[in-house]
């Protein structure tokens, strides 16, 4: 294997009845298998908000997968489109807008009233809620230089361990100059599986999304994909008997739009939700 999915981090335990606080080591362990809740708890909350995101930790999603745009004043902020229309109560580009324009918008009203408020959060914002012990799925919109300002988030907020950049080579390259220990999900997906499979491991990449048909060839390219140490994730379904069938033929992470309902059929599959673990204050 490429790298081990066990961390050992110092974590502040704090003993509240004695009144005193201590650094104990915890080894982490990522989770092997289970399910990636898409922009969150997408189908219950406002996708690509802290709601969402805690949502699905509270149902106990194995990997959260985001997306990340840059803004006009090179800020980080988390929001699928590449505009504001869909998902807020503003209009125009996010790449066109700054992050304190972007702080102004309603991000959840869209979906529910119940929602009225919530903001677009930055990348840092996200990663400061997160446990420790869930697989991060930072998807990377095509922008300039955004490999680099990704890694170097990442790295600054020590999640090295449990995050990887789910984007294009240019994007990878230059997150791999500024952070060279930074894992990789190969998203040039190419005419034949076998050929997207082959690139992804002739590029060292750490995670494959693979989508479309699910074929008894998946058998095949996940043995491979497994021989090589690369992790793999399908895009995407919350079909109770797709979702069995993508994990008898090995894949580790579908993506799930409903994880409150899609927790239960993996949980039936003997894939145990995850108990959160977090670091102290960031």
């Amino acid at each position: 294997m490429k790298y081990s999915s066990r961390m050992i981090l110092w974590m502040l335990v704090s003993p509240f009845s004695l009144g005193w606080i201590t650094a104990q080591p915890m080894e982490i362990e990522l989770p092997e298998r289970g399910l990636c809740a898409h922009r969150g708890a997408m189908a219950t909350h406002p996708e690509n908000t802290l709601l969402a995101f805690q949502a699905a930790i509270d149902q106990g999603a194995h990997m959260i997968e985001f997306d990340v745009h840059v803004t006009a004043d090179k800020k980080l902020v988390i929001i699928h489109d590449d505009s504001v229309d869909r998902t807020t109560n503003g209009h125009g580009k996010v790449a066109e807008m700054t992050l304190a324009e972007l702080k102004q918008l309603d991000a959840g009203n869209w979906m529910h009233t119940q929602y009225r408020g919530e903001r677009i959060p930055t990348l840092s914002e996200t990663l400061s809620m997160m446990p420790v012990n869930i697989w991060l799925n930072v998807h990377l919109k095509s922008t300039p230089g955004i490999g680099g300002l990704v890694a170097a988030e990442i790295a600054k907020h020590d999640r090295l361990h449990q995050s990887f950049l789910a984007c294009n080579r240019a994007a990878a390259i230059e997150a791999r100059n500024v952070e060279p220990t930074i894992k990789i999900c190969n998203m040039e997906r190419q005419s034949s599986n076998w050929d997207y499979v082959y690139a992804t491991k002739e590029q060292s990449d750490d995670f494959i999304q693979l989508k479309g048909d699910i074929t008894p060839i998946y058998k095949e390219l996940t043995q491979y994909l497994k021989d090589n140490g690369i992790r793999i994730n399908y895009f995407g379904t919350d079909d109770a008997e797709e979702l069995s069938l993508l994990f008898e033929y090995g894949v580790a992470f579908p993506l799930v739009n409903n994880i409150e309902e899609s927790i239960s059929i993996s949980t039936n599959l003997g894939i145990a939700p995850v108990t959160p673990i977090y670091r102290s204050k960031e």
